[in-house]
């Protein structure tokens, strides 16, 4: 018996040694660094840091690539006059350079010294794009020149960079000035004299624009309103009616009146016209071919090269003035793009208008109404589905029921005097608006459905306990403190339709349309027109323009104005949402 116990107690003790080594094992493992290192997560968090500073960096880099390509554009820069190994001479802005491979036929024309050089640099060679200007002249306004052709580089102090209404810039020199008779050369030319000529040739150019397009635009407008008058009456009670022939009298009467006022106001554009031929400029380029062009012509001049740092800053806040004031020129690579701000502006603004009610509305019905089922749920699917559909999609369905259908009809019922020209019947501001408002509703949809979901269900059984219906509660309970979360679903919406461009393309943006949809005449605000818009005119002027290297500095300095549009009305949605949240910052009850 004792021998039994012994060997009990011996089995015992191994056991025991047994369970004490394997809990050591086990110990061991758990505190192994390879263990350790995976249990704790650290090459996942590792990637996860990595990869938000990676897209920080794309971000970062990208905005300041637009930020400082879009500053400099409008700076100044100096003319740089060459004289060429064959003797010819070129004067432009320096655009940009690059190294490149000089083909064989490239080497065989080159001197000895070139070829050295050439060599000396492993076979590259290093050219400069010149911006040349004088389209007129050369028939391009760019040339790329090779550092083995310069023989000769020069800064004169007299050439000056000519900003022109037609035919972009003119690079050259002054020959002479003749101011209605007085001709002054350009050794004796005053700056202070030339400055004051050209404020009046903009004077005289301003009063001719005013003229043809507001006093005769107006005359245009009440002809063409008393014509469509009559043949709206013509329709309604036939041209053979008692009523149609008396306003037909009226009509002509009328109609005389306003042809003497529109010959009157023709003869006096005619007569500035003629006072403004007298006031010229006589310009010269470096090869000695002449131009003559009225002072009235010219948008801006200056001597490039004998700038002081304060007159640069006065051509660059000028350029920028004019950027943001004036309308486009010269196939949208100059002048200004205000049409395209107010275009973006009021269409992102119609489309929240239009966008808010029905995605909140959708949303409220979807989850404190509708009874959940299967139902519901295949509404919400084909919701998220929505968001993923291509934006062209859109644009066809837009233009085909808002233009044709919805347009057309209202054309029929409304303004059948002006068939077969279309009014609503084709695209415009409204229809543009309302496609964007389309493709944004899913965001705006399920952004209001998880701030609804957010609002605690104790507000909602308090609110009911205390006698409110079902309506009040929502009304005062849930969606205040749901409005946070319904606007962050606004920005998302809103920052996406003002970058959305392929829809806009079938629906009412087009390529020149200098008139803003404002105007004197009743109602004012014209929503069937067409309209230009910001993301439009960056894939116009960057892929449409004839010349891309004149269209890149307007490509960047009209990114940063719409990511600068952007986040001036996404800043202020987020300061009334962030007001909202500190409004309501009250917790469960």
């Amino acid at each position: 018996m004792n021998r039994n116990i012994e060997v009990t107690s011996i089995a015992m003790s191994l056991d025991s040694a047994e369970t004490e080594e394997t809990r050591k094992s086990a110990v061991s493992a758990r505190r192994s660094p390879r263990s350790d290192l995976t249990a704790k997560g650290e090459p996942f968090l590792w990637g996860f840091g990595g990869a938000l500073a990676l897209g920080l960096m794309m971000v970062f880099g990208f905005l300041v690539l637009i930020l400082w390509n879009g500053l400099i554009t409008f700076y100044p820069k100096p003319i740089k006059v060459l004289t060429l190994s064959d003797g010819s001479r070129l004067a432009g802005e320096p655009f940009r350079s690059e190294l490149y491979r000089p083909s064989p036929q490239q080497l065989q024309n080159m001197s000895e010294r070139a070829r050295e050089i050439v060599a000396a640099d492993e076979g590259l060679a290093r050219r400069t794009l010149y911006r040349t200007g004088n389209f007129d002249l050369y028939n391009e306004d760019f040339r790329w020149v090779s550092a083995f052709e310069v023989a000769k580089v020069s800064t004169p102090s007299n050439v000056f960079f000519i900003e022109r209404m037609e035919w972009g810039p003119f690079i050259g020199f002054i020959k002479h000035v003749d101011l209605a008779g007085e001709v002054q050369t350009g050794s004796v030319l005053e700056d202070r004299a030339l400055g004051e000529a050209l404020k009046e040739a903009s004077t005289r150019r301003d009063r001719i624009r005013r003229i043809e397009r507001e006093n005769i635009g107006a005359i245009n407008h009440r002809m063409n309103s008393e014509r469509l008058a009559l043949r709206r009456l013509g329709i309604k009670k036939g041209e053979g009616s008692e009523a149609y022939r008396e306003a037909a009298r009226t009509y002509a009467f009328r109609n005389a009146e306003m042809q003497a006022q529109y010959n009157l106001l023709s003869e006096e554009a005619r007569s500035v016209k003629e006072q403004d031929a007298r006031y010229t400029v006589t310009l010269v380029d470096v090869q000695g071919k002449e131009k003559t062009l009225l002072l009235s012509q010219i948008v801006r001049l200056y001597a490039a090269n004998d700038l002081s740092l304060p007159n640069k800053l006065g051509v660059f806040f000028s350029r920028w003035k004019e950027f943001l004031t004036a309308e486009p020129r010269e196939a949208n690579t100059e002048g200004g793009v205000l049409p395209a701000i107010f275009g973006t502006f009021a269409m992102t603004i119609l489309m929240a208008i239009a966008v808010a009610p029905f995605g909140v509305m959708t949303a409220l019905y979807l989850r404190e109404y509708a009874r959940q089922g299967k139902l519901v749920s295949m509404v919400r699917i084909c919701v998220n589905n929505l968001a993923g559909v291509p934006s062209i999609v859109y644009g066809v369905f837009g233009l085909g029921f808002f233009a044709y259908i919805v347009g057309g009809t209202i054309d029929q019922v409304f303004y059948p005097e002006r068939l077969p020209n279309p009014t609503f019947g084709t695209g415009g501001l409204l229809w543009a608006s309302l496609t964007l408002a389309l493709l944004t509703v899913p965001v705006v949809i399920v952004a209001t459905e998880e701030a609804l979901a957010a609002v605690p269900q104790s507000m909602r059984e308090g609110s009911l306990a205390c006698g409110a219906s079902k309506w009040q509660t929502i009304k005062y309970i849930v969606l205040p403190r749901a409005m946070p979360g319904i606007m962050t679903g606004l920005i998302l919406a809103m920052a996406r339709g003002a970058g959305e461009v392929a829809p806009l393309m079938l629906v009412g943006v087009v390529k020149i349309a200098p008139e803003l949809p404002i105007d004197q005449f009743f109602p004012f605000i014209h929503f069937e027109r067409s309209f230009m818009h910001l993301g439009f005119h960056i894939f116009d002027v960057g892929f449409q323009s004839r010349n891309s290297e004149a269209g890149k500095p307007m490509v960047f300095v009209t990114t940063l104005l719409l990511i600068s549009l952007v986040a001036m009305m996404n800043a202020m949605a987020i300061m009334i949402r962030n007001r909202l949240k500190r409004k309501f910052l009250v917790g469960h009850f």
